[in-house]
């Protein structure tokens, strides 16, 4: 269940390049690890049964969740990229509709949007073409080292909360 993540190495040397640096730690942010489990094992052996299923207590089903990180990862790398891009209306954009995924295809379908959008801002933040510090022209003073630490924090905060649930559900291994 626990994978170990790759150090960073950074060599010792006068002429290190910080801003490679600040990519790479960003990149190992993002796919967890260290400081928080991988969002894969999260997820990995989730009962579909108990997917749409409340625990006194907690606030949030599995599937809103799954779907609540995914569109929010969705929109933030969106924005990051595209002038034209029209965020959801808030809150209720950001959260399904129903506490219990339609069908299985509907939990995958998440799982692999997920994934995807969060290679794509991996890619975003690890190319040295994006500019991390100037503000976003089509935001309001955001940046792209802005964006990236809100969605890092954001899916770091939601991973919590779906191991909390887990455990509660007795789904979580280590329950």
């Amino acid at each position: 269940m626990k994978k170990k993540n790759k150090q960073i190495t950074i060599k010792k040397n006068n002429g290190r390049n910080h801003d490679q640096v600040l990519r790479e730690h960003l990149a190992a942010l993002f796919k967890g690890g260290e400081a928080h489990v991988h969002f894969m094992d999260a997820i990995d052996g989730f009962p579909e049964a108990k997917r749409g299923t409340f625990v006194e207590g907690l606030r949030h089903t599995g599937w809103q969740l799954m779907e609540h990180v995914r569109i929010a990862q969705w929109d933030i790398l969106e924005f990051s990229r595209y002038a034209k891009h029209v965020s959801p209306g808030f809150p209720e954009g950001y959260w399904p509709k129903t506490p219990v995924p339609p069908d299985e295809a509907a939990w995958e379908k998440s799982v692999q949007a997920f994934q995807h959008d969060l290679q794509e801002m991996i890619k975003l933040v690890r190319n040295p073409k994006t500019d991390l510090y100037t503000a976003i022209p089509h935001g309001d003073r955001q940046t792209i080292l802005r964006e990236a630490l809100l969605l890092a924090d954001h899916n770091a905060y939601h991973l919590g909360q779906l191991i909390d649930l887990r455990r509660a559900l007795g789904t979580w291994p280590e329950s």
